[in-house]
Order: structure tokens, then sequence, then C-alpha cells
């Protein structure tokens, strides 16, 4: 596509990404539904999108997507979404005490599964013009037009709606009321932020925090502080991932309009500080499971290990700066993560019963109390308020 027709898309694209954002924030639920199916304006503008798009001399973009169950898996991000499922089961494993309750498991899984689907179908449906201007995007089901918008707006209302119904009535409100909450983070926040600001990716940083909150709070009904290291070690995590990521894609990111922070970083020196200087805490919060009596020590010492060769291939990537080495990071950290977070889970319970933050003991779930000894021939009353007897003076 020549220069001015590219730069003339971007306009109007982004015309027409501003009014529709603008009349999701304004507007009731019916107004939005009009405004993403074909009516008005909006029909307007998507007729100059394609007449635009079709002087690309790549030509229509090839359909990603085989099949009605290809699409569906590929508007829901179902590879992307299985992270979430397994971050959402680790907080709920080791928010658990004892053997796990595998039904309440199942319950917030399918719950989380609906309001991630939910969340990621708004994304595409908002993104579509941008994406039919990416390599990495425009073979998505709806800028292939393998769907219809209208279609894609009512199953993400309705599988957000059944998502958080399915929580809050299996397992609790707030699990509910945190999904729920990243449904409208991901959507109306980071999605709008994405074009605009490159703090998206921090906004973008908070919705992948919450899934392990969720099942941490399915298991226990409250925000302990096991459920804030889990949320922080997973913000902390998606800095470098994604900054990796969007160095490989930058020439991609900047043609769908995208301000990520590699695009508007042409040298890359600003990207390379910000992903050695957000891997650097990924060390002690790896380690700090065991303090907060989450897991073992054969936990923090595999966190330990693995957080210092993140590092060292953050570091790699500040020297180097090109896409090898970013490829070289972006792999580590897939699989960082995964490994760390099957260490808790292996690892799982107190390294002994008197850790002091959980207040719980051990991978039993047995808290072990101090036993005051009556003196011999002393009467021996039994406390109503605890387990064992304590001794009555006389």
């Amino acid at each position: 596509m020549p220069e001015s027709n590219e730069a003339r898309a971007a306009e109007i694209l982004g015309a027409a990404e501003d009014q529709l954002l603008g009349g999701r924030a304004a507007a009731s639920a019916g107004a939005v539904a009009s405004a993403v199916g074909a009516g008005g304006d909006t029909a307007e503008l998507d007729a100059r999108d394609r007449e635009l798009l079709a002087q690309d001399p790549r030509g229509a973009p090839p359909p990603r997507a085989r099949g009605t169950l290809g699409v569906w898996a590929e508007l829901t991000k179902v590879r992307l979404n299985a992270l979430v499922l397994a971050t959402t089961a680790v907080g709920f494993a080791l928010g658990s005490v004892g053997p796990l309750d595998w039904t309440r498991l199942a319950w917030t899984a399918a719950g989380t599964a609906l309001a991630a689907a939910s969340a990621s179908l708004f994304n595409q449906l908002f993104e579509r013009r941008r994406d039919a201007l990416m390599h990495r995007t425009r073979g998505r089901p709806l800028p292939a037009r393998q769907i219809g918008p209208a279609t894609v707006f009512v199953a993400a209302v309705v599988s957000g709606y059944a998502g958080a119904a399915m929580l809050g009535l299996t397992v609790g409100l707030l699990p509910a009321a945190l999904a729920a909450l990243n449904i409208v983070l991901y959507a109306v926040l980071y999605t709008p932020l994405k074009p605009r600001t490159t703090f998206n990716t921090l906004v973008g940083a908070v919705c992948g925090a919450i899934p392990p909150v969720i099942g941490w709070t399915a298991a226990t009904g409250q925000l302990d502080p096991g459920a804030w290291l889990l949320g922080g070690l997973l913000f902390v995590w998606q800095l470098p991932h994604f900054l990796a990521l969007a160095w490989m894609y930058r020439e991609d990111y900047a043609r769908g309009g995208h301000a990520m922070l590699p695009v508007r970083d042409h040298g890359g020196e600003i990207t390379a500080q910000a992903i050695v200087l957000s891997t650097i805490p990924l060390i002690p919060l790896g380690a700090s499971a065991t303090l907060l009596g989450l897991a073992g020590v054969w936990s923090a010492l595999v966190a330990v290990l693995l957080g210092a060769w993140f590092l060292w291939l953050s570091v790699g990537f500040y020297r180097s700066r090109d896409d090898a080495s970013a490829r070289r990071l972006f792999l580590g950290s897939i699989t960082y993560l995964p490994l760390v977070l099957a260490a808790m889970t292996i690892d799982r319970g107190a390294v002994d019963a008197t850790a002091f933050i959980r207040g719980r003991g051990g991978a039993e779930g047995v808290s072990v109390a101090p036993v005051q000894t009556a003196p011999a021939g002393a009467p021996v009353a039994e406390d109503p308020h605890a387990g064992t007897p304590w001794s009555s003076n006389p």
C-alpha cells in the first residue's frame, strides 16, 4: 500500500475506533449493539475501510481458522486463555488447605473460562479494523469476514454474564466480582488505551494478574497476602514477557497504530531497561512464596534459579537489542512461569507449622498450637473455643 494510503487508512481506523469507544462509554447496552452492527455512520466508515483495504497489495486477509469450532477457538483465544486457567488453578491450589475440592475447582475453572472468553471476544470485536492492518492478526475471523460483529458482540455479552453468574452462584461473590472487573478492564480500559499510550501494557498486566487471585478467593473466600503475592508475580512477569513480544513485532504494531513501548522507543534503550528492571523483582517474589507459607524450600530454590536465568536472558537483550535475543527472552518467559508455578503447586504447604503470615500449617492444613500441661492431679477443663484441653487454674 502506498504510504499516503496507509496513513489515510490509519486515520480513518482511528476515527472509527474513537467513535465506537465514545459510544461505548456513553451509551447503554442497546446503543452499543447498534454501534457494532451495520447501521448509520458506522456502516459508512466500514465501506471506506473496505475501499482502503482493497488497495492493499497483499489482497484480502487469508482466514487462519478452519470450520466453526476453529473460528470460535480463534475468537476466544483458546491457547492464551489456557494459561489463564492454569494460573487460576494454581491460585486455587495454593489457597486450599488440605485435599483439593475438585468440584469447586471445576466450577471456578468453568466460570473463569467463560469470563476470559468474553474479554477476548470484546477485544477482537473492538480491534477488528486495526487487526486487518497487521500481518500477525489480519487472518483473524473478524478481519477475514468469517463472522459478523453482531454475532461476536452477543457471544461476548452472554459469556461474560454466564461466567460471572456461574462463579457467583457456585464459589462466591468475590471471585465473580473479580472476573467481571477483569472483563471491564480488558475491554473498556486496556483495549482503548493500546493506540493511545504505552502505559496500556501496565493495564494489561493487571488483567493478567487477576486470574490467580480469582482462584485463591474461590478457595478461601478472601484476599489474603498469598493472593496478592500471586497477583504481583503474574503482574511483574508479564512486563518482560510482553515487551519481548512487542519488540519482535514492533513494525506490525506500528502498522496497526498501537502505541507499544518498542514502537515509540526506536533505539530500544528504554525497552531494554524496563525489561531488566521488571525481571529483577521476580527473584524475591518467587522466593516469597516460601516466606508466606505457601510452598516449601524446593519451590524457593526453583524460583531463585529460574529467576536468575530469566534475568540473564534479560541482560542479554539489553546488550544486543535484536530480534534473536528478544525471541530467546520471550521463550524464556514462557518457560519460567509454568515451571515456577508448578514447583509452588507440587511443593505447596508451609515449611513448618509456624509459618507466621499464612497462619496454616503444612500441606495437610494442621496447625500446631502450644499445649499447656496441667500439673499432676489438677482438674482439667475443656476450652469451648479451642480443640485442645487447657488447664484450669485453682
